[in-house]
């Protein structure tokens, strides 16, 4: 057991540095332009193309969206859930 809390507590881990990096990648796009060299990429245009392929997905996008929405916005549970194993 002690195995699949280090494995949880890795993964949530990595998820809120992911978080992290991805706000400040499109504040770093907001305030210097379209395109940052050293981020390697269009952060907000990457963000906006898989909202648009959700979108064009119609039924099955509009689910998939709900449902992440729905983990980002429940995951302190799992942040807590972790800490009683």
């Amino acid at each position: 057991m002690d195995i699949m809390r280090n494995a949880g507590a890795w993964v949530i881990g990595l998820t809120h540095i992911s978080i992290m990096l991805l706000t400040l990648g499109i504040v770093w796009q907001v305030l210097f332009g379209s395109a940052i060299p050293f981020i390697g990429g269009d952060v907000v245009g990457n963000i906006l193309g898989v909202i648009n392929q959700l979108g064009s997905a119609g039924l099955a996008g509009l689910i998939a969206l709900a449902i992440v929405f729905w983990l980002f916005r429940h995951q302190n549970r799992f942040d807590d859930g972790l800490d009683d194993i």
